[in-house]
């Protein structure tokens, strides 16, 4: 800890001694030591401009330094000047042919400007010259990735992993690829032959894991992931992990203390927040899941996900009005997401907005189509202020979209029976009883009268005797 504090303190004072340079022309020698220390700063402060001020100077005082073109060709690209990167990589590559993070950077480059292909060569000339060819082989497979060619990426990403098993990003990749081309289940092998060779790798039983995740294997997953976290107590992403596969499994107290043990290891994090809230939410916890909702947003206020879960904490306590304040929060974050619109309409519903609620159904519908709950909610607003057109005619739309869902028939049989309409209703109720006979229990919630539910029980018990 002091040794820190004694670094940070040098820096700080190393800054200010090149501002003061800078800004008041005084007279100080840098050595190429210290400028690298100061575009460094600046480079990971995002201070871009001023970190090009630092390179210039340097590049002044050594001009044949390659390691000061690789940095300004850096901050250029940062600063999206990809020509005139391009054009001092030539430089130092015409310097220093042997430099493989000329080459790197270079495919870098090549990578942020869509020429996939030309960072592949770049990034196989970096290949013969780099000490960490993991780097080089991970660097081509995520171009490869790029270009839609999953094949080449899975075998760029293997040798990677050959060369360093404890590659996260090529092993992470590497599942996801395999999980694209349909071979996640023959990945496991693939695997366990690393496991076989080095059963210490948490890497390997971390990947491990994740790759028996996507495969819903979710007890295997757990066992790989908490091999890993004996091999590396400290492993947070597996504890986070861990976490989520439990939640899958409905075990949501263990994901809470999955949770929190990852919460203890790396700090407070507004995505760990938010899955802790999401589990206290699912065992009614409600108030519980509101404070770790809101505990993610105050660290990211751009965080939608946590505004909306906060949203679903109050929803299920019937706190409408405080619900509606964090959903719209979420949309205005999000407003393409279909499921937040349909929170929104709901809450909107439930506070009396009937106007703002059927606005809110109106965009879900054309967000997400197929959610059947949008049409029968919807439908149903219509129904209780008795405009009985409108109601039929929504379900009809959501018929369009799923013309098998038996919820659609029984609704509109419903809706038919009540506008007087009975012919149709009756045809209507026909076809939902040959697609689910069982569901036609939904007709009785919207005919509460017992002469009316001993007719349709008289209709219903003829066709189940005429069809057995």
């Amino acid at each position: 800890m002091p040794e820190n504090f004694r670094k940070k303190k040098e820096e700080n004072e190393l800054i200010k001694r090149f501002e003061d340079h800078v800004k008041n022309k005084a007279s100080y020698f840098f050595e190429l030591e210290s400028f690298e220390k100061i575009i460094d700063y600046y480079i990971e402060y995002g201070k871009n401009n001023q970190a090009l001020i630092a390179v210039n100077l340097a590049s002044e005082q050594y001009p044949f330094s390659t390691e000061l073109l690789i940095s300004k060709s850096q901050i250029l690209s940062n600063l999206e000047k990809y020509s005139e990167a391009l054009e001092l990589l030539d430089r130092a590559e015409s310097i220093q042919p042997n430099d493989a993070e000329v080459y790197f950077m270079k495919g870098s480059i090549f990578s942020l400007l869509g020429q996939y292909h030309d960072a592949i060569e770049t990034y196989k000339h970096a290949l013969v010259f780099a000490e960490d060819k993991d780097e080089a082989h991970y660097s081509i497979g995520l171009a490869y990735q790029s270009l839609g060619e999953y094949d080449q990426a899975i075998e760029a990403y293997k040798k990677s992993v050959e060369e360093n098993i404890h590659h996260d990003g090529a092993l992470y990749e590497l599942a996801y690829c395999l999980d694209v081309n349909g071979e996640l289940e023959s990945s496991v092998d693939y695997y366990l032959k690393f496991i076989d060779a080095d059963p210490y790798s948490q890497a390997a039983w971390y990947n491990l894991g994740i790759v028996f995740n996507k495969l819903e294997k979710y007890e295997d997953a757990l066992k790989a992931y908490e091999y890993a976290v004996i091999i590396e107590e400290n492993f947070s992403s597996a504890y986070f992990n861990i976490g989520n596969t439990h939640m899958k499994l409905g075990n949501y107290s263990k994901a809470i203390e999955a949770y929190i043990k990852t919460l203890d290891i790396e700090g407070a994090s507004p995505e760990t927040y938010c899955h802790l809230g999401a589990a206290y939410e699912q065992i009614g916890q409600y108030e519980l899941g509101l404070k770790y909702f809101r505990r993610a947003t105050k660290l990211d206020s751009m965080y939608d996900e946590a505004w909306f879960g906060a949203g679903q904490c109050l929803d299920k306590q019937e706190k409408w009005y405080q619900s509606l304040h964090f959903y719209n929060k979420a949309l205005k974050l999000d407003h393409e997401n279909a499921l937040y619109w349909k929170a929104v309409a709901k809450a909107e519903y439930n506070v009396g907005n009937i106007v703002s609620s059927i606005d809110a159904y109106e965009e879900a519908s054309m967000l997400n189509p197929e959610d059947k709950e949008i049409w029968l909610d919807w439908s149903f607003i219509y129904y209780e202020q008795g405009e009985y057109n409108k109601c039929i005619d929504l379900i009809i739309n959501g018929l369009e979209e799923l013309p098998d869902e038996s919820d659609y028939f029984y609704r509109l049989t419903a809706y038919l029976i009540t506008a007087g309409k009975y012919k149709e209703a009756f045809n209507y109720l026909e076809n939902a009883l040959i697609l689910d006979f069982d569901n036609h229990i939904v007709l009785f919630e919207f005919f509460p009268k017992l002469e009316t539910q001993k007719a349709l029980y008289k209709i219903i018990d003829q066709f189940r005797q005429e069809n057995s």
